[in-house]
């Protein structure tokens, strides 16, 4: 009995237990964390960039792409936002050889490959068969140093330049020769789109000026023979000996002229505006002319920090155009943002409006796609130095110090570098 009665008792406990626990307050339901937003979608942004990067000029090639990596470099340490999406810009780089086949064959090459704008091309002679491809595809495309009026005077609208081009070149470079004094002139150029066309701007000034031309003598941009042409120019007792072409070609040039007993001085465009020229050059190369577009960089707002920059990363001097490269690549970067499109069809009109302070100076497009109030630098090589002469047209552009140019060294000249090479 006293067994029943024990769980008799047991049971009424554990039903007063359970009954208990049932009046208790089940505990609040955790509140779920806020979801955490959406990644914004990541979009590539694909620069095609060519320029000759195997041959005489893959020391320029290589100037040229590294401008350009430093540009995309920069940007995207921006972490830019374009469309609503975060973008990446990667330059896709390919190599023309400064042959005009070559290029278009590259060319068609970014196009299928739907590349969102052209970084190029280094050369004339490859920029502007190119450029044909790239309308057609409606592609924009900004030469950092094509200089061959003819680029732009396609009518295409997707050709723009960020440097002045040989008519701008040419005239300054003729009325410079008479201010020195000479009164009769040798003209040689390689054949090459560059070549040939700084060299007829150059004769149009010169003559205009009142100076005389006693020869016209042609090579090519492969030579390094020139004693045959400079043996007749000998005879002919010019003042000056005018050089369309490339460093190549112009510092063995210089050096037979020199061989030979030429006593006239030596004068060329950007193209031989290199420390390349120099070194073939050698002793020759001292005392003669070249020119670019633009200021030095040294003269320049942006110009110093841009040297000390390039040369940090690369380990040596700009030789060329790199500046105007990297100017390219911000003109279409910023077309972009103002656009709000990496589309093509929506950024190109907005590369027009263009209206930036670049490395190379001030960027603002007329209707053709030129450099607006390019001006041209003249430099003259002294004891193994590119040494500032002066600038000539142009508008003045702001300057980073207050005070004439210092001499500046080969691989600081150029600053609104230019053209092409072939």
């Amino acid at each position: 009995m006293q067994a029943k009665l024990s769980v008799v008792a047991l049971s009424v406990a554990a039903a007063f237990a359970l009954s208990a626990c049932g009046e208790k307050e089940a505990p609040p339901a955790p509140v779920a964390a806020p979801a955490a937003p959406a990644a914004k979608p990541e979009v590539v942004v694909k620069l095609g960039h060519v320029a000759p990067m195997t041959g005489p000029q893959a020391h320029l090639g290589k100037d040229n792409e590294s401008g350009a990596i430093l540009a995309v470099e920069e940007l995207n340490s921006q972490g830019l936002e374009i469309g609503g999406a975060k973008v990446k810009f990667e330059l896709v780089s390919e190599d023309d050889q400064a042959d005009p086949k070559q290029g278009t064959i590259v060319a068609q090459k970014l196009v299928d490959a739907k590349v969102n704008g052209i970084i190029g091309h280094l050369n004339s002679g490859t920029t502007i068969p190119a450029s044909k491809l790239y309308f057609d595809a409606g592609m924009p495309q900004v030469s950092p140093s094509a200089t061959n009026p003819k680029y732009t005077q396609q009518g295409f609208n997707t050709a723009f330049r960020v440097m002045a081009n040989d008519i701008q070149q040419g005239k300054v470079l003729g009325e410079f020769a008479v201010k020195q004094g000479a009164k009769t002139v040798a003209i040689i150029d390689d054949r090459t789109a560059y070549g040939q066309g700084l060299a007829d701007e150059f004769r149009k000034a010169a003559e205009a000026a009142g100076l005389k031309v006693v020869a016209n003598e042609y090579t090519n941009d492969k030579a390094t023979d020139f004693k045959a042409i400079l043996t007749k120019i000998k005879s002919k007792k010019a003042d000056l000996v005018f050089f369309g072409g490339m460093d190549a070609q112009g510092g063995p040039l210089v050096k037979q002229m020199k061989d030979l007993g030429i006593k006239a001085k030596f004068l060329g465009g950007d193209g031989v505006c290199t420390p390349e020229f120099m070194k073939l050059g050698g002793p020759a190369a001292d005392g003669q002319y070249c020119s670019l577009p633009g200021m030095p960089l040294e003269q320049l707002a942006k110009g110093p920090e841009f040297k000390s920059k390039f040369t940090t990363k690369f380990g040596y001097e700009i030789q060329l155009y790199a500046p105007n490269v990297y100017d390219a690549v911000m003109v279409i970067a910023d077309s972009m943002k103002r656009a709000d499109s990496i589309e093509p069809a929506k950024y190109l009109p907005e590369i027009g409006k263009t209206n930036m302070e670049g490395v190379s100076g001030k960027i603002e497009f007329d209707e053709f796609g030129d450099l607006k109030g390019g001006a041209i630098s003249v430099y003259q090589y002294q004891g193994g130095t590119l040494t500032y002469v002066e600038t000539l047209g142009g508008a003045p552009a702001p300057a980073a110090e207050a005070a004439a140019a210092p001499a500046a060294d080969a691989a600081a000249a150029p600053a609104a570098a230019v053209e092409e090479k072939k």
